[in-house]
């Protein structure tokens, strides 16, 4: 079935309950990235994409390319795979000529590209449907000209990985023999080049089910990659098969397949439809029923996508120093690549997987991050299925404050469709309920196989990870919960769906640490009642870790959300029960330093691993320290005065020292860590952050940044939001976020006075708290 039709009345019904949806388009085209030259290659690509597909654009010796990737084509090892290259090229070329400009256009989502050679000019538009998984490719000239589209494929025959290559897949830094990349299936189809991968039954899933001792619930368990089918078919109406071509792009040989209009024309349009297949329904059906629904929307389209962008934008915003555009401005950076990188997110809004923290759907070749990793354009580090927990949440908790509550759902629906798996980890390895999940964990559920230990001891719990590094790590699952909690607070959605999966993870805790403990002797709680959370660890830093801190302040916030559900879930929850296990919970230990009292990671620990600082997550995600909250000074004394807060405090990457520093109102911290973390990448795109310790563009760089720039704007606590709580008087501004309570807050900040202040609904006015008229009020 086509299903175009559900997602517009999904999105729709969206809409008509969006306040004050005005679109703040003038000052949002200022944020338009203009190119006035070509690109030298790759690396200097831009951004296009829509619904669940993201299109990396550039325009190099006359030609356009662009990459296609699409979120869910995980082949049998477990990489991201690319959907291929298409190369567009015009005769006689307009793009010969001096003239020549490349715009992401913000407001509409797509890559606008014009050239001209004397009397010769055109104009190209690229951009893609929102509601269905459909790149068009439109072409404007001022004479006929013949259009020439190539798609190109790396994966025209099998490739042996190299080492190295294989962190592009679960088995990262192992070189199993004879592993390959299998080549894909392209051919011509009448007037079209289809082109798809279909994996095989036997995976990496079977691998890691073999190796993680979990075979005897092998039927049991979900597997995405047996039989996954994804690729895609390029059409155009004067298009018609022009034979096959071969070349090497950088370190990459490639084969192409043509296709030539039948005659020259002023207009040529290019269509590209992109389909993902499970193995239980047919991919071929589903490309035809796209293709079907391209030629029956074809005029509605393009206007319908425009409307989702331009919701998209006026739902939230945050425009800084606007008034006078001025690149060179750090401070009007920050602004414009906060939006640049929520149009990077909006890019899956649909998605049936999460986007990924290493790279997104916009990763290039290798080579321009890493000289010596001179692979395929499908590597990218840290793998393509392996999803990190402590990396992906700072992808996903900047959208509870932008108000894209839809765009949440693939993280939420990930864990969904893996709690099963993980429930059966427990229940095999200990005999005991609940979900365990890992750090880096499986798009199946399992942990990495590599990171569970590749050689490991024959008598080591299997349950365990054998790895310095993740070891006992399980606790990330919770801030997941955390913000499906946080999300009914935000817009009043009904999370029933959600209950097993925040009521498994917690469960998970409560049996397997007093199973622990019972191993170790009679009692399984210690002499107040409590829960011995050892062995644990506090991120991935202080391991071996007993009663870490960012578990406690996990388990702790979300059983008292879960207690604190509205009346609706009385009879889903058992709110006594949930009350009896935050009694069970330890409290956060503590530390003096230099006479001032300070958080701990935990109250014991054996070594140190990482350079997180888990003492701070009280502060951030957890909100039991800063503004509005009791010792505050605590919370500032552990900022100032832990040495390890100190020695690993940075800007890059998942760093998240610059939400602290808001949360806490330390204004000037707080805008020197921004300025460094949301200015311009260095690379020719400039929200293309990294690699940070992960790939390029790195999403929790940008996503930890977007927080900081939120919580500098605005803060809740309870009741009560916070205006300007660590925003620099200098720094003019105008934004719209969203709190709790369906409630948007609109406020413009110029030369030092706030000019205008809009709340939604009107009664949530009286509890706004504006920092800028007290400084006492920030203490309150």
């Amino acid at each position: 079935m086509n299903k175009i039709p559900s997602k517009i009345l999904l999105f729709l019904c969206f809409v008509l309950f969006e306040p004050n949806a005005k679109p703040q388009l003038a000052a949002l085209d200022a944020y338009n990235v203009v190119w006035t030259t070509q690109s030298k290659n790759a690396s200097e690509t831009m951004p296009c994409g829509g619904g669940d597909i993201g299109l990396n654009v550039w325009v190099e010796n006359g030609d356009i390319l662009f990459y296609m990737a699409k979120s869910g084509t995980f082949d049998e090892n477990n990489s991201m795979l690319k959907l291929g290259r298409v190369r567009v090229h015009l005769s006689p070329n307009p793009f010969e000529g001096k003239a020549f400009s490349q715009e992401l256009k913000l407001s509409d989502g797509s890559v606008n590209i014009f050239g001209s050679d004397g009397d010769l000019s055109a104009d190209v538009k690229i951009w893609v449907d929102v509601y269905s998984p459909v790149i068009h490719v439109t072409v404007s000239s001022s004479q006929k000209t013949t259009l020439q589209t190539t798609y190109e494929s790396w994966r025209y025959q099998d490739r042996l990985l190299r080492k190295l290559e294989n962190f592009q897949n679960s088995y990262k830094w192992i070189n199993p023999e004879d592993l390959k990349t299998y080549a894909d299936s392209i051919h011509f189809d009448q007037n079209s080049v289809t082109f798809y991968h279909q994996n095989r039954q036997e995976t990496v899933f079977d691998v890691t089910v073999e190796r993680e001792k979990m075979k005897q619930v092998k039927d049991q368990l979900f597997n995405p990659l047996a039989g996954l089918t994804f690729g895609g078919m390029m059409f155009g109406d004067n298009l018609e098969p022009a034979g096959t071509t071969t070349g090497k792009y950088l370190s990459t040989d490639f084969k192409g397949w043509n296709l030539k209009s039948k005659k020259p024309s002023k207009t040529h349009e290019v269509a590209i439809v992109l389909n993902t297949a499970n193995g239980k329904t047919s991919w071929q059906e589903g490309i035809e029923n796209y293709v079907e629904g391209y030629h029956k929307h074809k005029n509605s389209s393009l206007n319908l996508t425009l409307k989702w962008w331009q919701d998209y934008w006026s739902r939230s915003f945050v425009f800084i120093n606007s008034e006078q555009k001025a690149e060179t401005s750090e401070v009007w950076q920050v602004g414009r690549n906060y939006m640049l990188f929520r149009y990077m997110l909006g890019c899956n809004a649909f998605g049936d997987y999460p986007t990924k923290f290493n790279g997104g759907l916009f990763t290039v070749d290798p080579v321009f991050t890493d000289s010596t990793r001179a692979f395929t354009p499908d590597f990218r580090n840290w793998s393509g299925g392996t999803f990190t927990g402590q990396n992906q949440r700072l992808v996903y908790f900047p959208m509870l404050k932008s108000g894209d509550f839809e765009l949440m759902k693939p993280q939420f629906y990930f864990y969904q469709r893996i709690l099963h798996n993980a429930e059966l980890r427990s229940n095999v390895y200990w005999g005991h309920d609940g979900a365990c999940f890992t750090e880096q964990i499986e798009n199946y559920g399992l942990p990495n196989p590599v990171e569970y230990g590749w050689d490991r001891p024959d008598d080591y719990d299997p349950g365990r990870q054998y790895n310095a590094w993740l070891e006992y790590q399980y606790d990330t699952s919770l801030e997941f919960c955390f913000m499906i909690l946080e999300m009914a607070k935000y817009n009043g959605s009904d999370i029933s769906e959600y209950l097993p999966l925040i009521e498994s993870c917690l469960t998970f805790f409560d049996e397997h640490y007093q199973y622990l403990a019972a191993q170790r002797g009679v009692k399984k709680l210690d002499e107040n009642g409590h829960l011995v959370l050892y062995p644990g660890s506090a991120c991935e830093t202080y391991k071996m870790a007993y009663n870490a801190t960012s578990t406690i302040a996990a388990l702790k916030t979300v059983i008292e959300e879960v207690i604190g559900l509205p009346e609706q879930y009385n009879e889903k929850i058992n709110k006594i029960h949930w009350q009896e296990m935050l009694d069970r919970i330890p409290p956060i230990s503590f530390a003096e330093i230099n006479g001032h009292k300070t958080i701990a990671p935990a109250k014991l620990w054996e070594r140190v691993n990482n350079t997180e600082v888990p003492q701070l997550y009280p502060v951030f995600p957890w909100g039991m320290y800063g503004i509005g909250h009791p010792n505050l000074d605590v919370a500032i004394n552990t900022w100032k005065y832990d040495p390890d807060a100190i020695k690993f405090r940075s800007h890059k990457g998942w760093k998240q020292d610059v939400i602290w520093a808001a949360r806490m109102g330390l204004t000037n911290e707080a805008a020197a860590l921004c300025l460094k973390k949301m200015t311009d990448s260095g690379r020719r795109f400039p929200a293309f952050w990294g690699p940070g310790f992960d790939w390029v563009p790195d999403h929790n760089w940008g996503g930890s940044g977007m927080i900081g720039v939120q919580e500098m704007l605005l803060q809740t606590v309870g009741d009560k939001i916070y205006l300007f709580p660590a925003w620099p008087k200098e720094w003019n501004v105008h934004f719209k976020l969203h709190a709790p309570g369906n409630t948007t807050v609109e406020a413009e900040l110029k030369d030092g006075e706030i000019k205008n202040l809009s709340v939604f609904p009107e009664n949530r006015e009286q509890d706004i708290i504006n920092c800028y008229q007290s400084e006492k009020s920030v203490q309150e």
